[in-house]
């Protein structure tokens, strides 16, 4: 998994393993810890802002920032149902963004504009449909999220590894795996389905550079299997913590809350709320269905060099496995 291939040498990175551009967590101190150990870090317009800033300010900071940190190449994260999203595109390709991940929209709206300044394009998709249309579109890869991630999906949504392979025989686009992975075990999984990288998103929460709040990072911990919940069935669905929070909006919506009403009780910022200030019972607290297997807190060029580690480890483990037939 360590050697070149479609991602890697498409992105200029050593291994192929992306960090996800978590809105309000992705700063640049995270994204250089995470280039700086091969891999590719990704900063957020919104990350490391204040609650009243200004996020074209902050991207140009973020930007900024992780250049001083990092020589090697990182990823800036917009996604396309942001209002400011293409002043934001347009900024960050002004300011020389190399690679560009969208999401939550239509890739043909933006993404000839940023490849005419230079810069590498990939999309989040969630379906075969949505992965043949950013192929149109000239995106340069996906990311094929599944339903297993934290965070916004769409209500089409599907199991990462009942996507995948379906998607690996749709296109011919190099692909990045998302949603549910969280050690090397589902890194080699995704490979061996038709990845030829993956993304990490709640694992890089629970690493010392990330500045989401001490509580949320426990609570991911303590999630266990069971600790998860999707949460806006008609809009804006969404996987967070299995929190007071989660089960008063569940409640709403049983009840026959119409989706003003909804969106009215989650606001803009309750993630912010959860996830940097640490009010978990009054915020969302995105988090995948991998927080199970998240156990520690460690610095995140540990971690990356750990998940490589470990994938050979694995690798190795499934060579040396031996079938042994049933009796009948």
């Amino acid at each position: 998994m360590a050697k070149k291939n479609a991602i890697s040498s498409l992105l200029g990175i050593e291994l192929p393993l992306i960090q996800a551009g978590m809105l309000w967590l992705a700063n640049a101190e995270l994204a250089a810890a995470v280039s700086n150990a091969g891999a590719l870090g990704t900063v957020s317009p919104y990350a490391g802002m204040a609650k009243d800033g200004d996020p074209v300010a902050n991207l140009e900071h973020q930007i900024k920032r992780v250049r001083q940190l990092t020589g090697k190449p990182f990823a800036v994260n917009i996604p396309l149902d942001l209002s400011l999203s293409g002043i934001l595109l347009d900024r960050a390709a002004c300011l020389g963004a190399r690679i560009v991940i969208t999401a939550a929209g239509n890739p043909m709206t933006y993404t000839a504009l940023l490849k005419g300044q230079g810069a590498i394009v990939l999309h989040v998709i969630a379906s075969v449909d949505q992965a043949r249309k950013a192929q149109s579109a000239g995106v340069d890869a996906i990311i094929a999220q599944g339903i297993e991630a934290g965070g916004l999906h769409g209500r089409k949504a599907l199991p990462l590894f009942s996507l995948l392979p379906q998607v690996a025989d749709a296109v011919t686009l190099p692909i990045v795996a998302a949603g549910g992975i969280a050690d090397a075990r589902g890194m080699v999984a995704a490979i061996a389905l038709g990845a030829d990288a993956v993304q990490l998103g709640t694992r890089f929460i629970a690493v010392s550079e990330c500045v989401a709040h001490p509580s949320y990072k426990r609570a991911i911990l303590d999630a266990g299997d069971q600790g998860t919940v999707l949460m806006g069935a008609d809009s804006r669905r969404t996987r967070i913590l299995k929190t007071a929070f989660a089960e008063h909006f569940l409640a709403l919506e049983n009840s026959g809350a119409t989706p003003e009403q909804l969106q009215a009780f989650r606001g803009f910022r309750s993630a912010w709320n959860a996830q940097l200030d640490g009010h978990l019972e009054s915020g969302e607290a995105h988090c995948g269905a991998s927080a199970g297997l998240i156990q520690d807190i460690v610095p995140a060029g540990e971690l990356v060099m750990r998940l490589f580690k470990d994938s050979f480890g694995t690798i190795d483990l499934l060579c040396s496995k031996t079938i042994t037939p049933r009796r009948t």
